[in-house]
């Protein structure tokens, strides 16, 4: 089994940055994809980012060229840097790992992370 452990969420004024960290545990020798997942109130979850083992790297068409996900295999940890951050992307974000990308995009056999609360207000 895999787990996940995100943080780094918080409060943040808009146009202002944040980092989440997605520590992962256990089996991870079956993990090939990662990825970030958010949901916002009343809202159904829909896909942030995800980074394949061999460096495959997808987004959201909202959150290109502000977000950028990465991921340190040393230290079995993936990352979220949010940049100009807006009130719409105040949601719970969750971190998400997957044998293989379209098992991670298709929500497949993926194991999930207890979310983080990003807040983007004034």
């Amino acid at each position: 089994q895999v787990q996940l452990v995100e943080s780094g969420g918080g409060l943040v004024q808009p146009g202002g940055s944040l980092t989440l960290s997605c520590a992962a545990s256990g089996s991870i020798t079956s993990i090939n994809a990662m990825g970030w997942y958010r949901q916002a109130p009343g809202k159904q979850r829909e896909l942030v980012a995800l980074i394949s083992s061999g460096g495959t790297i997808k987004y959201t068409d909202s959150v290109k060229g502000r977000f950028t996900i990465s991921r340190d295999n040393a230290k079995n940890t993936m990352y979220l840097q949010m940049n100009s951050l807006s009130p719409e992307d105040t949601a719970v974000y969750y971190c998400a790992a997957g044998d293989n990308y379209l098992h991670l995009i298709l929500q497949i056999q993926t194991t999930w992370g207890q979310g983080t609360q990003v807040t983007v207000s004034s």
